[in-house]
């Protein structure tokens, strides 16, 4: 039974799937742009997600981690080539699919998975920096809130005696 085991298995045994997708995010670096079943674009786009986060920051160790997940010099250095310059003010969303027909053959539904190209429009770095803003102001506002205050005096308001109910009239009512 295949109880809590997440993930697609693409038809496929375990050697060969991970060489699927190692293919599959080596082609997608070269070429920018791939056309795919869209069970096998969802399953790669984490991974290159992953990867091109990876590769924003061109460090030695971060080299040999991209190397160890693609398998391929060419695909790793072109990746350090063009991610750190093209997604710098990105913290994800790298990539983008989308559905097309089915294909003619088998009717399988096909997707074409791609690279997101084009810098943050205006309109979207400026909604960014106000949600930053928002979220540093927050902690502040909230730490304001907890801080006890020392200067405000409660003067104390003449309570009315109330006449205490007997047991009886309670039976009464």
């Amino acid at each position: 039974m295949r109880h809590l085991k997440s993930g697609r298995k693409l038809g496929r045994f375990k050697e060969h799937r991970e060489a699927l997708i190692r293919n599959l995010m080596i082609s997608l670096i070269e070429h920018r742009k791939i056309q795919t079943t869209i069970a096998k674009a969802k399953t790669v786009q984490p991974e290159i997600e992953s990867l091109l986060s990876l590769a924003r920051e061109d460090t030695p160790h971060a080299r040999k981690l991209a190397l160890s997940r693609l398998a391929s010099k060419k695909a790793m250095r072109e990746l350090f080539e063009f991610a750190p310059e093209q997604y710098a003010g990105r913290t994800c969303g790298f990539t983008r699919i989308t559905k097309l027909g089915p294909r003619k053959g088998d009717n399988a539904p096909m997707a074409v998975i791609e690279l997101v190209l084009e810098p943050l429009s205006p309109k979207q770095a400026v909604v960014k920096e106000a949600t930053k803003a928002a979220s540093k102001a927050a902690p502040k506002a909230k730490k304001a809130e907890d801080k006890p205050v020392e200067d405000v005096v409660v003067e104390d308001a003449p309570v009315e005696d109330a006449p205490a109910e007997s047991k009886d009239d309670a039976d009464k009512a």
